[in-house]
């Protein structure tokens, strides 16, 4: 038997995936993973059969091509996720876990069916998605102490900061290597403390950050911000993370950031208001290889000619959006 691991190379899939390899350790599990958007992943595996797959934090929608085909190869799939999946086929095969409400992640969904067993690493996922009242909500029931809970979020903040890029070049750890170095602390906190890997990851986030800081709106009103970043790597690096953190600096209004790829198309990341974190997928699927949640989606490859289209866009699903006041 075959035992293949699936994951977003996010803070979110790796800390999915943490927990449930703490609860039944495997140590020659083939890892199929990728930057936080190469979400495809399913297409890579399609040669298998008689094997057991575990998917976490990549859309069935996306996969459901290459699903079909690996269930039709008597593979049996555990599917954990909480994006938008559409119809979830119906096979014996087939246990799928899908939640997509906003306030949840596929961490948090992990944490639910181990009954809470590796709690601090659901909180890390949680708030590497940006799901701070979830996390903390978390928190709250294991006791945490406050400089206990914001190492946690630094955690989660680092280990989503390094999945963001056009390609892996882009990173500063491909994320399987992360992972693996995730999978040697049971602890978080003691990662926290220990790790080296974390260290480097927080000095490329300060260093990242601060250039993305000086970077203003090219539309605003409002209900929504939408920025222009520069075709760098640094920018390809911090376009998620520059996202949640401007959500949280206002959180009554949309976000959004684009920045131009190589073939001259442009990547875009959505962020609903935190206050009212619906809107962000229904916008983002309007637009060709758009995807992804309610409260956070984007899209790969928007034509450069459809940028005055998507703003207007942006701004009108947002505005539209708002509470009556």
């Amino acid at each position: 038997m075959t035992f293949i691991d699936v994951f977003n190379g996010d803070a979110d899939g790796i800390c999915a995936l943490h927990q449930l390899r703490l609860h039944n350790p495997r140590s020659d599990t083939l890892l199929i993973t990728g930057v936080k958007r190469d979400i495809d992943l399913l297409a890579r595996i399609q040669d298998v059969d008689n094997s057991e797959i575990t998917v976490l934090d990549i859309s069935l929608d996306r996969n459901r091509e290459a699903l079909l085909h690996l269930l039709e190869r008597d593979n049996r799939i555990l599917y954990i996720d909480h994006h938008f999946s559409g119809e979830i086929p119906d096979s014996e095969n087939l246990e799928a876990h899908i939640d997509p409400s906003p306030r949840t992640c596929t961490s948090i969904i992990v944490d639910a069916m181990l009954q809470g067993a590796y709690r601090p690493w659901a909180i890390v996922g949680a708030f590497g998605d940006n799901q701070d009242e979830s996390a903390l909500r978390l928190a709250q029931d294991l006791s945490l102490d406050a400089e206990s809970v914001a190492a946690l979020k630094e955690t989660g903040i680092l280990l989503n900061y390094n999945g963001y890029g056009a390609h892996p070049d882009d990173l500063f750890f491909p994320p399987d290597v992360l992972y693996r170095q995730v999978r040697a602390y049971a602890d978080p906190l003691l990662f926290y403390a220990k790790s080296e890997t974390l260290r480097t990851l927080r000095q490329g986030y300060e260093d990242d950050m601060r250039l993305a800081g000086s970077y203003q709106p090219v539309q605003e009103s409002a209900h929504g911000r939408i920025f222009m970043l520069p075709a760098e790597a640094w920018a390809r690096r911090v376009i998620g993370v520059f996202s949640n953190d401007l959500a949280r600096q206002q959180p009554d209004k949309a976000h959004g950031l684009l920045f131009p790829n190589s073939d001259g198309s442009l990547r875009i990341s959505v962020r609903a208001p935190l206050n009212n974190p619906t809107g962000a997928d229904q916008l983002c699927r309007r637009f060709p290889s758009g995807g992804g949640r309610a409260a956070a989606a984007g899209i790969n490859h928007l034509p450069r000619e459809q940028a005055g289209e998507f703003m207007q866009s942006f701004l009108k699903q947002f505005n539209d959006n708002a509470p009556s006041q």
